[in-house]
């Protein structure tokens, strides 16, 4: 009888050990899907160079997993350049205070950041964005 109990027990510690080990193989593939999904902007934006825009927001898109600001920008030729801002996700940037209204087309903004590493386009990330006078935008 002691035999039957003795096996019952190590059935029940192989269960527990196995049900423990596949939670943690379960929370580790989820913390590296969760890292690898996500990419470094150093392939995409050089962060070796700033650029600046002074501008005309066109559009606010508020999004995850990357939130865009869109500004129009007079060169000193009369030109515009058409910026695209990368930000970050609207997740993260709303525990900050961020909301769909933070920025709004027609705001006068100034735009600092690393430039897009692709030829012939006007993309910008790790940006610090003020007001044309260089005072804090705030949420």
């Amino acid at each position: 009888m002691d035999r039957g109990l003795g096996v019952r027990e190590a059935k029940e510690e192989v269960v527990k050990t196995l049900l423990w080990v596949s939670g943690v193989v379960l929370v580790g593939t989820v913390l590296v899907t969760s890292v690898g999904a996500h990419h470094a902007s150093g392939p995409f934006y050089d962060p070796e160079k700033s650029v600046e825009a002074v501008g005309t927001v066109t559009k606010f898109v508020f999004r995850n997993p990357h939130s865009f600001v869109y500004v129009d920008a007079v060169n000193a030729d009369g030109s515009t350049t058409a910026w695209e801002i990368e930000m970050g996700a609207s997740v993260s940037m709303s525990r900050r205070g961020w909301t769909p209204d933070t920025i709004k087309a027609g705001d006068q903004i100034k735009v600092v950041g690393q430039p897009s590493r692709a030829p012939g386009t006007f993309g910008m990330c790790c940006a610090e964005l003020t007001r044309p006078d260089g005072s804090p935008l705030r949420p």
